[in-house]
């Protein structure tokens, strides 16, 4: 397993780009998979969680062929897949087996099995399993059908109306993909906006969707035309540049082609509050999806508070917001955010405990935690639990430690394979071992 060596580095400096964004290149291969014709997709993210969904819709019949780096889709049409011979290997990605769950469920006389890493035979699927058995779905796992590996004998589903207890774009994804394959009408309503990646696409490609609050409705179709895509960059992955611009003293960087989709970027609008310095250069669209750069100077940041609406539009970043907090003046308090618990660690555990190593003081309070700053922070082998986004974290931390800090860097090409690469090429005092 590879290492990566973080020493404390002075000003950082560049333009750089960050990979596709992760949640648009899963939908992107599944409803090109879906549809009909041959679509491209430019700038797709090639990391594991993506691999997996790109083998899972290959095994199901999808031909995907790769050119230059760019993915080339000839689509099945909605009932065109094959009966998988093996089991569906979704690996870590809980998008992954989350929205394919949705599709298999409704491929009428399908059987597959679906499953995946130690890790993501943990998660909880009951979430996903519940709904979709309402429409007719017939799905059996472990636990009572709350872990993988899931079985799932595809059928014609019926449209259902559903209420989401937690708001979660992989399940209402999932119902919304069930609901194309499924006789009538699908409603969906969720407790508060979780991240609408999915919708854009279905308004890009013209398939039936009404919203109204928070309440989504679809219904089945026969097919549909398939569209190109360009993605663009991940915010969660500039999450962690951001992060080391504003704490790295003297730094000025301009991250490029950076998704700005509202449901995604909280952590902008936290920041800013905090005294964030960091600026939207432009704008445009790809795909029904805002794209702009940002540019991030070094910065002096407050103490801030998270709770509530705005936590589904930053749970990925809660751990990168937490090294910030760090060097925050004052007592950052993180509500609301027990859906970390459930993550690809026990995130909350991770944080706390990786920041009272490194010197800092975290604790956890009742579904959250709290962190004290500013701290001066102290190199060490930190354990990541195979987190990605607690390696990278931890990483950016290493930046304005004292010290020497040790990280796996195996996770990291989970969601963000050069990040080590363009953390260097930023000026960034970090190798791999």
């Amino acid at each position: 397993m590879g290492k990566i060596i973080v020493r404390k580095s002075k000003s950082l400096e560049g333009n750089v780009r960050v990979p596709g964004d992760k949640s648009i290149s899963h939908r992107a291969l599944i409803f090109s998979s879906m549809g009909e014709g041959e679509s491209t997709i430019r700038n797709f993210l090639f990391s594991q969680d993506c691999i997996s969904t790109m083998n899972c819709l290959r095994a199901l019949g999808t031909k995907i062929e790769i050119e230059n780096d760019i993915v080339k889709v000839i689509g099945n049409g909605l009932r065109g897949f094959k009966e998988p011979e093996n089991i569906l290997d979704a690996g870590n990605s809980g998008t992954t087996i989350r929205l394919l769950t949705g599709m298999l469920s409704g491929l009428d006389g399908v059987f597959s099995v679906i499953s995946g890493d130690e890790s993501l035979r943990k998660r909880p699927m009951k979430r996903v399993v519940e709904p979709l058995s309402k429409m007719g779905g017939e799905i059996w796992g472990r636990n009572e059908g709350n872990n993988p590996p899931l079985a799932i004998k595809g059928k014609r589903l019926k449209g259902t109306s559903h209420e989401i207890k937690i708001a979660s774009a992989q399940v209402k994804s999932a119902l919304l993909i069930a609901g194309l394959l499924a006789d009538g009408e699908t409603s969906i309503t969720e407790p508060s906006l979780s991240r609408d990646h999915t919708e854009r696409i279905f308004e890009y490609l013209g398939l039936p969707l009404i919203r109204n609050g928070l309440t989504l409705k679809t219904y089945g179709i026969e097919g549909y035309k398939v569209k190109d895509f360009n993605i663009p960059g991940d915010f969660s992955s500039a999450a962690f540049l951001i992060a080391a611009g504003l704490l790295v003293e003297d730094s000025k960087i301009t991250i490029n082609n950076v998704g700005l989709n509202p449901t995604r970027i909280g952590m902008l609008e936290v920041l800013r509050e905090a005294g964030a310095r960091i600026k939207i250069l432009n704008t445009w669209e790809e795909g029904k999806e805002p794209v702009g750069n940002l540019q991030v100077e070094y910065s002096e940041i407050e103490a801030f508070e998270i709770g509530k609406d705005i936590i589904p539009k930053l749970i990925d970043e809660v751990p990168i917001l937490a090294i910030i907090a760090t060097q925050g003046k004052g007592k950052s308090v993180f509500r609301d955010v027990e859906e970390l618990r459930v993550k690809e660690s026990d995130r909350i555990m991770a944080i706390v405990q990786g920041i009272n190593k490194m010197g800092g003081r975290a604790e956890v309070i009742e579904n959250g935690f709290v962190v004290y700053g500013p701290t001066k922070l102290y190199g060490g082998e930190i354990e990541t639990f195979y987190d990605h986004r607690i390696a990278m974290a931890f990483s950016i931390a290493g930046l304005i430690a004292e010290g020497e800090t040790v990280i796996e860097s195996g996770s990291i090409s989970i969601s963000f394979p050069n990040f080590v690469e363009i953390i260097s090429n930023l000026g960034g005092n970090v190798i791999s071992v």
